[in-house]
């Protein structure tokens, strides 16, 4: 504990680090003052309403740090921004010369391929705000005499925030402490918290009590798995050969090859939201048109859209599909194979090449299967929670959660290198 206070005594000392921490706070006061104000001609008893009969967009709600919730400027957050990037990610597997520019020499490659990123979340933004607003127009949310030139401008609002908002993550990414993108969806979950606990004291009564000490202990334990999930790694042992230029020897030392046990981070949960987010657009969708043979398929595929059990099952298998999915696009065992080989490295008792890969794949496979099953069991975990406790207000997010705890570490491995490099 002494140890942590130290750090922070010296953080706080630091001139430049001091600066850095007030920037990133400025910052998030921006946002959490925009994600209040809310675009004009919002029926704000018809959006409560439709958001606590909404699973899929409740969880959208989290990653915008409650701006949709509000409909405010803010309502899409950061997620265009994660979905262009997501989408050029994709593309660098189908198109080779994405690939190749992805792989430049340096770092030119990747600040064009982040500036596509920017240049199509626009239209992302764009398009999604006004599909958005499509949806709670037909769901009664916005105000009678909204026009289409009315939600094109509510729609332009909504892009002009994002875009914004993108601007904030990467000034936070580029003279704060922490990537810019996850600060803002942290701040905004943890935004969260007061209302919440105000809500459980609200609602608390002395014969609660052993729920919540038994929720309290649920957490503690939770959060500790999260971390030792979040940081465990496989260690591959990697062994260079020995060279002799001249009068010198060189190699022969042994390292590792970390192999992280969660190696998707959470983005297999949004590429599940993503995928859930399209039937309940739809059925939103089918139920506006008041036909009757279309508003009966709609009753139907929204009951079973809202069915615990389904629904549960459903995100969880997508969840561990997107895992395998994204580890498959992040991770090439061939190419570090190749590196391994042209650096004159290899793994003990494995063959360099087609051996290598192959064994990488094997341990890849493994620990892809751990990590994917902790990412579904933590995707549903509220559904498990609310389940058994039988109050919203005590689910743990799950999702929300995962996000914290990576956030903080992060957080904290930057501010310790920031303090270790001022201390040498």
């Amino acid at each position: 504990m002494s140890s942590i206070w130290n750090k922070i005594k010296l953080a706080l000392a630091d001139h430049d680090l001091r600066a850095r921490m007030l920037f990133v706070l400025f910052a998030l006061m921006i946002f959490r003052l925009g994600a209040t104000i809310p675009v004009p001609g919002v029926d704000r008893l018809a959006l409560e309403k439709f958001f606590a009969g909404s699973q899929v967009f409740g969880l959208m709600d989290i990653f915008s740090g409650g701006g949709l919730s509000n409909l405010s400027i803010f309502m899409l957050g950061v997620g265009p921004y994660i979905t262009a990037s997501i989408i050029m990610q994709l593309m660098t597997m189908i198109f080779p010369k994405m690939k190749e520019m992805y792989q430049e020499a340096g770092s030119a490659g990747r600040i064009k391929f982040a500036q596509y990123s920017r240049l199509l979340s626009v239209p992302l933004a764009f398009f999604q705000g006004l599909s958005f607003l499509t949806i709670l127009g037909n769901q009664g949310v916005l105000l009678v005499g909204s026009s289409l030139f009315d939600k094109l401008v509510m729609a332009l609002v909504i892009t002009a925030g994002s875009t914004l908002l993108m601007w904030i993550g990467e000034l936070i990414t580029e003279y704060g402490i922490g990537n810019g993108l996850s600060l803002i969806i942290f701040s905004g979950i943890v935004a969260r918290i007061p209302t919440t606990a105000g809500e459980l004291a609200y609602k608390f009564e002395l014969s609660q009590l052993p729920t919540y000490i038994g929720f309290l202990i649920v957490a503690i334990v939770i959060v500790a798995g999260v971390v030792v999930i979040s940081e465990a790694e496989r260690p591959i042992p990697v062994t260079y050969a020995k060279r002799v230029r001249g009068n010198k020897v060189y190699g022969g030392t042994s390292t590792y090859l970390p192999l992280r046990v969660n190696q998707a981070g959470v983005i297999p949960i949004i590429f599940a939201l993503s995928f859930l987010l399209f039937p309940q657009m739809f059925v939103k969708f089918l139920s506006g048109l008041n036909i009757p043979t279309l508003t009966t398929i709609s009753d139907f595929l929204s009951a079973l859209l809202n069915n615990q059990l389904i629904y549960g099952s459903a995100y969880f298998l997508l969840v561990v599909l997107f895992t395998y999915f994204y580890t498959a696009v992040t991770f090439d065992p061939d190419s570090i194979s190749s590196n391994l080989q042209k650096s004159g490295a290899f793994i003990p008792g494995i063959r360099p090449g087609v051996s290598t890969t192959d064994y990488l794949n094997s341990v890849l496979v493994r620990l892809t299967l751990v990590g994917s099953l902790f990412l579904g069991f933590i995707a549903i975990l509220p559904l498990i929670m609310r389940a058994v406790t039988g109050d919203s207000s005590l689910a743990i997010g799950g999702t929300a959660l995962l996000i914290v705890v990576s956030v903080v570490l992060e957080l904290v491995r930057q501010i310790d290198a920031q303090i270790s490099m001022r201390e040498y």
